[in-house]
């Protein structure tokens, strides 16, 4: 009985951890770029109990049988298939359609600069033409430098594979990254990945689409009937402790007194 508990224990903390991942899934449904996760759950190592206190073996570490030890929390993942694209038709506004990365030069609250990645294309210009993410940080170049376009071009076009025209002349060329393995990825916040070591970068064949924006990759819909399966199997699990809680207490205070 006691085991009983343990168990449904480890099955409401799994569907607790499964809940915080689809909340915040639900959360970012209208967020740029956002990718959906998920959680792994798997069972814990099985427990091989031993035979004590038996005179007739000189050994006393044969296996006698095996238990579970309930579910563990696994790991979180992300899905990063493409979110449908919203046409904006600004002309800063630029959409990623297959797999890479734009590169931005992020800088923390330490003052620390670095380079992170994002797929959401929602960028704006400064004063000095200086290309920007909505939350002001550079939008890098093949080069890894700034990118400048001149304030007064009257027409400014992306092309496919992220060269910058101003009134029909060459100005940079974006630069978008991809990697060999997504598990060397890992979310950053404020809509950016970093990467851990070990990446390794690739070309990328991602084509950029200008006035458009790609959306979160969220179902609203299938993420709320996980979360009425996930809050039903909570349940589940409350009703197994009360179950077994009951149990004990008849064990003691009744079948004890006997």
């Amino acid at each position: 009985m006691v085991r009983g508990l343990y168990t449904a224990y480890t099955g409401m903390i799994n569907q607790q951890k499964r809940l915080d991942t689809i909340t915040n899934n639900l959360a970012n449904a209208s967020t740029t770029g956002f990718k959906r996760e998920g959680v792994t759950a798997r069972s814990f190592d099985e427990c091989l109990t031993v035979k004590v206190n038996d005179l007739t073996e000189g050994v006393i570490t044969r296996n006698i049988g095996q238990m579970s030890l309930g579910v563990k929390i696994g790991e979180n993942y992300t899905d990063y298939s493409q979110g449908s694209f919203k046409n904006t038709e600004g002309t800063y506004d630029l959409a990623l359609e297959g797999n890479g990365f734009f590169a931005i030069s992020f800088t923390n609250k330490r003052g620390e600069e670095s380079v992170k990645y994002t797929r959401d294309g929602e960028f704006t210009i400064d004063n000095e033409g200086v290309l920007r993410t909505k939350d002001g940080d550079y939008v890098l170049n093949q080069g890894g430098g700034q990118i400048t376009i001149p304030t007064e071009a009257a027409s400014v076009v992306f092309d496919g594979q992220g060269n910058i025209y101003a009134d029909g002349e060459y100005i940079d060329t974006l630069q978008i990254t991809d990697f060999e393995n997504y598990d060397y990825i890992r979310k950053y916040g404020e809509n950016l990945y970093d990467i851990e070591e070990g990446a390794v970068e690739t070309e990328a064949n991602a084509s950029v689409h200008q006035g458009y924006l790609e959306m979160s990759n969220i179902n609203v819909v299938e993420e709320m009937v996980e979360m009425i399966t996930i809050t039903r199997a909570y349940e589940s699990a409350q009703k197994a402790i009360q179950t077994a809680d009951t149990m004990m207490d008849k064990a003691v205070n009744q079948v004890g007194k006997v």
